[in-house]
C-alpha cells in the first residue's frame, strides 16, 4: 500500500522572479499529485505538502536542482492517508501564492537575506547543542517560544516564555512595546516548528538589543526527532493540516486543557459559532456545542 507522507521545509534565498518560481513549483506538484502549501517571495520559499511517499521524494529531487533550493532541509512525517486518488487526506487542495514575506511578521523592510539565508539572526543551535547550552548556563537560559499562543498551549519547552500572540505580527508590536526587554541581557533560544518564524523572529530580537540570541535549528521537528518526550520537551506540536497536532512518543505528555469543560487535551477545533472566528483547545464533547468559548466565559 502506498505511504502517505508529509514534508515541511523552507528556505531564505534572493529570488529575481517569484511568479516563474510558482508557475514551476505549482506545475511540479501538480503534475504529481501533491497538496498542501507553497508561498514564495523574494526572500525564499516556505512550504508544506502531503502524498505518496516516491511522489515526494521525486519533488525533493527536482526542487534541489534549482541551485538556490539545494540546500533545503526537508523535514518527513507520516500523514493520515490517501483518498481513493492518492492524494493527501491532509490538504484539501493544492495552494501556491506569491507574497511579501514567506513568513507573516509585518516587517519585510527589515528581514535581510543572502545566498546563505538571513542575515543577522540568532546563533543556531543543534537540539544536542541545546542541551549543552542549558547544561552550562542552566535556568538563566529562557526558551522564547516564536508560534502563536494556541499552538503553544497544547505544547511547549518546560518553562518558555508564551508571548501572548494571535498572529506572528504580534511579536514586532510586543517588541516594539518592550515586553521583553528584561531578557536582553538573558541567553534566548527561540524555537518554532521547524524553524522558519525563529529566523525572522531572532533577527527581529538581534537589531532591537537582544544580545544573546538564538534559534534551535530544524525547530520542535528536530528536537523531537532526537529526543522524543524524553528531553525539555512537553506535550504535543500543532500542525497546520488535517492532522491537528503530532506527538513524538506513546507517553506524550497532554498539557492543554478544553476551554468548555477544563479537561486535559491536545485537541484544537474551529469555533463552530458563526460569529466567533477563532480556533480553540477544545475536548470532542465540548466542540460540538455552539462556542465552548462563549458557555465558559457565560
Amino acid at each position: 500500500m502506498p505511504l502517505a507522507k508529509i514534508l515541511l521545509y523552507y528556505v531564505f534565498t534572493p529570488i529575481a522572479d517569484p511568479e516563474a518560481v510558482r508557475l514551476w513549483q505549482r506545475d511540479l506538484a501538480e503534475s504529481l499529485g501533491l497538496r498542501g502549501r507553497l508561498l514564495i517571495s523574494r526572500d525564499g520559499l516556505n512550504g508544506t505538502l502531503g502524498g505518496e511517499m516516491s511522489a515526494l521524494k521525486r519533488y525533493v529531487r527536482k526542487t534541489r536542482d534549482y541551485p538556490p533550493f539545494k540546500r533545503i532541509d526537508f523535514k518527513w512525517s507520516e500523514g493520515t492517508g490517501l483518498d481513493d486518488e492518492g492524494l493527501s487526506l491532509d490538504f484539501p487542495k493544492l495552494s501556491v501564492k506569491v507574497r511579501g514575506e514567506i513568513v507573516s511578521f509585518g516587517a519585510p523592510g527589515e528581514l535581510r537575506v543572502d545566498e546563505a539565508g538571513v542575515v543577522g539572526g540568532g546563533n543556531r543551535l543543534s537540539p544536542e547543542a541545546l542541551h549543552e547550552l542549558v547544561g552550562e548556563r542552566g535556568d538563566d537560559v529562557v526558551f522564547f517560544d516564536g508560534r502563536n499562543a494556541l499552538e503553544a498551549s497544547i505544547g511547549r519547552f518546560r518553562g518558555a516564555v508564551v508571548p501572548p500572540t494571535d498572529t506572528t505580527r504580534d511579536f514586532v508590536r510586543l517588541l516594539d512595546e518592550g515586553a521583553y526587554d528584561r531578557l536582553k541581557d538573558k541567553p534566548v533560544v527561540t524555537y518554532c516548528t521547524g524553524g522558519i518564524r525563529c529566523e525572522v523572529l531572532s533577527s527581529l530580537m538581534a537589531s532591537r538589543g537582544f544580545g544573546e540570541v538564538y534559534q534551535l535549528e530544524g525547530g520542535i521537528v528536530r528536537y523531537g526527532e532526537r529526543y522524543g518526550d524524553d528531553g525539555l520537551w512537553e506535550g504535543s506540536l500543532y500542525v497546520f493540516d488535517g492532522r491537528g497536532s503530532v506527538d513524538f512518543s506513546d507517553h506524550a505528555a497532554v498539557i492543554g486543557a478544553c476551554v468548555g469543560c477544563g479537561t486535559a487535551t491536545n485537541r484544537t477545533a474551529n469555533c463552530p459559532d458563526a460569529s466567533c472566528r477563532t480556533q480553540l483547545v477544545a475536548c470532542e464533547s465540548c466542540a460540538a456545542v455552539p462556542c465552548p468559548a462563549h458557555a465558559l466565559a457565560g
